[in-house]
């Protein structure tokens, strides 16, 4: 539900980041903090290492994280995937539209870090640790242009807009729900001397909804940070961003207030890439592109406007149907075999979308294995047959798709090794990840691939465990991405 301020009341409100409490301007020197007590986990650096990934709450939208042609993207996924790498650790990512619920996550420990693009305020550093700025930006008012713009001389277009901030008197400005425009507006309202009705969207709405709606002459005002209202402008060309609001801010990731030595560690990795050619490259591929930009909207396979993974959906669809598949888990092993290229071939001759072999492909059917069709139901048939040898062994459908998964890229055979070498040391048969995956990496090493209970050999088994890993992977970000009601695991 919105909530509606009037600047002219707001003097005695600002809103506080995390619960729905307010704090009053005039008080700034008080002992007491109207801030909620906050209880925050105790999960630092070392604890994150020793789990072996660290969490990171993210936004799905066009510059954070999102799909594009069935590759995950985004400016904030590309920074977590380097610092991962750093620190030599995975990362997860948690989805949230609301900040309030970011915040939340953070301290009760769904999450380590919080790859926002936060404006670092004095309000927020109460309740958080900000890692140093990445870059600065200055909020900007986004309106409409007038209706028959092109057909207008550009003078003739600025006298129709809002140039002048003193003229947002007595104007509606709509602002993200527990953002830091919020303040910068009441501020604003003070400093012009005048009232400016500012409403406080609710948490459903993202900063891009929000501009979306101005575009569509939904509302009449918004306000943004400029490097997100640029990149909506290369494809809402019906709206201004040029009028800014604010001074430049400085953008930040923000960690829990205990994780001193995370934050730190942050800050000697962002140092390093920046000295390097790679924060700047990710920062302009989504912010200073706009061709490439404008390309990744406009296209059908754009997960926040065109709602398809591939070209082959719709087959991807009928066939898993036949599997007992959610359709974005077949998508995603499409993906990690192919990326959706129907004629591409490997070395060892494995050949289209699914990479079949071609005596597979024949086996199953499949005459021409670069035909799409042909290709994804041969290999659904594979992936049928798999399934029905494990689903008599596997009870859990999670762990048996892991199984079909690794024999699907590896052979059924070494798969099969790999189960009894877990039995061997007494570890579960029926369950992937620390059992027979683990065997299955053991099997490139002469002790575990002469054990008598092993009866297909040598195999290098990291490269079916990762395919099983990134496969999964993939399909979390489809799941997020592309939600669908149709079938889920």
């Amino acid at each position: 539900m919105m909530k509606q301020f009037r600047a002219s009341l707001i003097l005695i409100v600002i809103v506080c980041l995390i619960g729905a409490c307010r704090k009053t301007l005039n008080e700034p020197n008080s002992d007491k903090s109207d801030l909620p007590e906050i209880q925050v986990i105790d999960f630092n650096l070392d604890k994150i290492l020793e789990r072996g990934k660290i969490i990171a709450i993210i936004e799905n939208n066009s510059t954070g994280y999102f799909i594009y042609k069935g590759q995950t993207m985004g400016y904030q996924y590309e920074l977590l995937t380097n610092f991962a790498g750093y620190l030599g650790i995975e990362f997860e990512i948690v989805v949230t539209k609301n900040l309030e619920d970011a915040f939340n996550k953070l301290h009760t420990g769904e999450g380590d870090i919080i790859a926002f693009p936060l404006t670092i305020t004095r309000e927020r550093k109460k309740i958080v640790l900000f890692s140093d700025y990445q870059y600065t930006v200055r909020q900007v008012l986004i309106q409409r242009k007038p209706e028959n713009w092109r057909q207008l001389k550009i003078h003739e277009i600025e006298n129709k807009l809002l140039r002048n901030p003193v003229d947002l008197i007595g104007k509606t400005v709509h602002i993200r729900y527990h953002s830091s425009y919020l303040p910068r507006m009441v501020n604003l309202s003070e400093e012009i001397g005048g009232d400016i009705e500012i409403i406080e969207e609710g948490p459903e709405y993202e900063t891009e909804d929000l501009i979306k709606k101005v575009n569509e002459g939904e509302i009449e005002y918004t306000v943004a940070d400029e490097d997100i209202a640029l990149v909506n402008a290369t494809y809402y060309p019906n709206i201004d961003v040029k009028t800014a609001v604010s001074f430049p801010t400085r953008i930040a990731w923000a960690v829990r207030q205990n994780a001193f030595r995370l934050s730190d560690t942050i800050n000697v990795w962002q140092r390093i890439i920046k000295r390097e050619p790679t924060f700047n490259v990710i920062y302009n591929k989504y912010f200073n592109s706009p061709k490439t930009t404008l390309s990744r909207v406009k296209s059908d396979y754009f997960s926040t406007e065109g709602g398809k993974i591939s070209a082959y959906d719709v087959l991807i669809k009928e066939n898993a149907r036949r599997l007992n598949w959610d359709w974005r888990l077949l998508a995603a092993q499409i993906f990690q075999e192919s990326k959706f290229d129907p004629d591409t071939k490997s070395w060892a001759g494995a050949v289209g979308l699914m990479q079949l072999m071609p005596a597979t492909g024949k086996q199953y059917g499949a005459k021409n294995l670069y035909d799409p069709e042909q290709n994804i139901r041969a290999g659904t048939a594979f992936l049928i047959w798999l399934e029905n040898y494990w689903k008599e062994r596997i009870e859990d459908p999670a762990e048996m798709n892991k199984f079909v998964l690794a024999s699907y890229n590896v052979g059924l055979g070494h798969v099969i090794d790999a189960r009894a070498l877990a039995v061997k040391y007494r570890k579960d048969q029926d369950v992937w990840e620390g059992n027979v995956a683990y065997y299955l990496r053991l099997k490139s090493k002469p002790e575990y691939y002469k054990d008598p209970v092993v009866k297909s050999g040598y195999c290098r088994g990291e490269e079916p465990v990762k395919y099983v890993k990134s496969i999964l992977n993939i399909y979390q970000d489809y799941s997020v991405n592309f939600p669908d009601q149709e079938h889920t695991l």
